[in-house]
């Protein structure tokens, strides 16, 4: 019966402590999502007035009890975007308050309940739409309207140049932009079918395709003939994203960039960027910024389009992983010290003007 017993006994123990390691391990695995996950800021959720509508932001200031701080306007690329990019923005709003900057996000409309519908936007509303943000920045006590500068990633580059010739900026980063709508949309198609080892027939059809549909936004053609054209596949198209591409596809950057000469501008890029041609746009951001000695030209040979790693881009479960373990590390090697020493730079050019220096 003892025997018997003693197994039994000693079964039961090594139940229990095997569950208690799971759990020890779970709470521990907790605490470090928690503690990564927690930044050093002060995250303020905030409203915008604009042309009637509500703007939904974030305003993350730096917790160094400073009472007044330079401010980086973030400007989405495509897509529907919230406030904090889910999250996504947060190691780089840590990074801009370690420098004593503020940060200013809102959801694009119609994201996160906000009102609207981003995709009735052009170009140039998105630009009046930032302006309308800056205009509120500047009235605050806890910002310094002097120290206001741009954020923008992707379709942001044919945002950021418009803000600049509307309203007085200190400072532009520009992560990923590209040149030309149409030529963007070209590059991007031909390297995902190298990407995809497509085979020359498929190239050819795609291609095919892709001239087809500039013919008919050349034509402004509406979405009903769009489908006819394309044999009654939509091939993902909606109504709205046919709006939102006739209005917008003409974009091209390269006039709007003079408003950013003599404007301090870090142009980042990145070295496996099947969304936009680097070459094509570091070469049109030198041929008109260059000349005047403010352009910084930064480039990441292991980042991908969004400038996360391409190792852990290219991954699902690399990306859940690192976003919950270690969101910092998400990103290039270098890009967030890159870009808060650039913001340090500035703030201390802003404090020697402000001592007549």
């Amino acid at each position: 019966m003892c025997a018997k017993t003693r197994p039994r006994r000693r079964g039961l123990r090594i139940a229990t402590w095997s569950l208690v390691t799971v759990l020890v391990v779970a709470t521990g695995l907790v605490g470090v999502v928690l503690w990564q996950n927690s930044y050093d800021m002060d995250e303020r959720r905030v409203t915008i007035r604009h042309g009637g509508h509500t703007l939904n932001g974030v305003l993350a200031l730096p917790e160094d009890g400073g009472k007044r701080h330079g401010l980086v306007v973030y400007v989405h690329g495509d897509g529907p975007a919230d406030a904090t990019h889910d999250d996504g923005y947060k190691p780089l709003w840590e990074a801009n308050a370690k420098a004593g900057y503020a940060s200013l996000s809102w959801d694009k409309p119609g994201v996160a309940g906000a009102p609207g519908n981003w995709l009735d936007q052009s170009m140039e509303d998105r630009a009046d739409e930032v302006t309308a943000a800056i205009a509120w920045a500047r009235a605050r006590p806890d910002i310094d309207g002097d120290r206001i500068g741009l954020w923008g990633a992707s379709q942001a580059g044919w945002v950021l140049p418009k803000v600049a010739a509307r309203t007085p900026v200190s400072f532009v980063i520009a992560v990923s932009p590209a040149i030309n709508w149409l030529r963007q949309g070209r590059y991007n198609l031909l390297a995902e079918l190298r990407a995809d080892g497509a085979s020359a027939a498929r190239v050819t059809t795609e291609v095919a395709r892709s001239d087809t549909i500039r013919r008919l936004l050349g034509r402004r053609a509406t979405f009903e003939e769009y489908v006819r054209a394309m044999g009654g596949d939509t091939y993902g198209m909606t109504a709205d994203r046919w709006g939102f591409i006739s209005r917008n596809h003409t974009a091209d950057a390269t006039r709007d960039l003079r408003a950013l000469r003599g404007v301090p501008v870090l142009l980042t890029l990145a070295g496996h960027d099947v969304n936009v041609d680097t070459a094509d746009t570091e070469r049109g951001y030198r041929e008109v910024l260059e000349a005047g000695g403010a352009l910084t030209v930064r480039s990441y040979p292991d980042a991908a389009h969004s400038l996360v790693k391409q190792s852990v881009e290219r991954s699902d479960l690399k990306i859940t992983v690192t976003a919950l373990l270690s969101p910092r590390s998400l990103f290039a090697d270098g890009f967030l010290d890159e870009q808060r020493r650039f913001l340090e730079e500035r703030g201390r050019v802003g404090h020697d003007r402000g001592h007549g220096s």
